[in-house]
């Protein structure tokens, strides 16, 4: 959570632009010319490789922070599935295992948001804001307190973020850009601890000390089965007390 971030928003739920319209706009940035002029083709090429479209892709976001991995997962819009495209490192991390509860706290969120901006003239060259805090975040979290301004982004440093090298947000911000450009109105991202497999999910339960993150793992838990086997979203409530329930396909 850099101080020196600076967003500025591109809300993703506005017809501000007319299909086609975001991509331009992100575009007459310096720092997203570049990205296009590094990354497209590989990007292209990579989406060829699996059948994916640049004007039909749906991306989707889950992050693992014990094991410092960003997982990108596409498909083309009348696809009923997802398939993972590529895994990206996360170079720098802050904080424990477990959510952000307030600020300051040097943590990593962990939960189920969306990407709700676009910063093209980031301090960190580029930048994914993420929507920090959540509805579960503000029952659970530290009333008045809870800080926000979390992204994906470059620079390769930061608190509380996500950052990636700039080679590598260049690839994950151009994802971003299509999706939306494509009309995908939310992208979605969800944070676990770490990948829920039944053994790390029982090795995190048992320390005593995340005895106060159980539900919240318990809910991720529950998505990160039902996209392991189905490759496919689930809709996900946020509930009065912080939890989450799931309608499955």
């Amino acid at each position: 959570m850099k101080s020196g971030i600076l967003f500025i928003t591109f809300l993703i739920g506005f017809s501000a632009v007319a299909q086609n319209g975001f991509k331009t706009v992100q575009k007459r940035y310096s720092n997203v010319r570049a990205a296009y002029v590094d990354k497209e083709k590989s990007i292209l090429d990579l989406l060829k490789k699996h059948q994916l479209y640049q004007h039909e892709i749906q991306v989707y976001i889950r992050v693992y922070k014990r094991e410092k991995a960003i997982e990108l997962w596409a498909k083309n819009k009348s696809d009923s599935k997802f398939l993972l495209l590529k895994e990206f490192e996360v170079c720098f991390s802050s904080g424990d295992l477990g959510p952000k509860r307030r600020k300051h706290d040097l943590q990593v969120p962990e939960g189920f948001y969306t990407i709700s901006s676009f910063n093209p003239v980031s301090s960190n060259f580029l930048s994914l804001g993420i929507n920090y805090p959540n509805m579960s975040d503000r029952v659970l979290g530290e009333k008045g307190n809870l800080g926000g301004s979390i992204a994906i982004h470059g620079g390769c440093i930061s608190v509380g973020c996500l950052p990636v090298t700039d080679e590598l947000i260049k690839e994950i911000y151009i994802y971003c850009v299509e999706a939306k450009n494509n009309g995908q109105v939310n992208i979605p991202i969800t944070i676990f601890p770490c990948r829920m497999s039944r053994a790390n999910y029982n090795e995190i339960k048992s320390d005593s000390l995340n005895n106060n993150y159980l539900d919240l793992w318990e809910d991720l838990k529950s998505e990160y089965d039902y996209f392991s086997e189905a490759h496919q979203r689930c809709k996900v409530r946020f509930l009065k007390n912080g939890r989450h329930s799931f309608v499955f396909d």
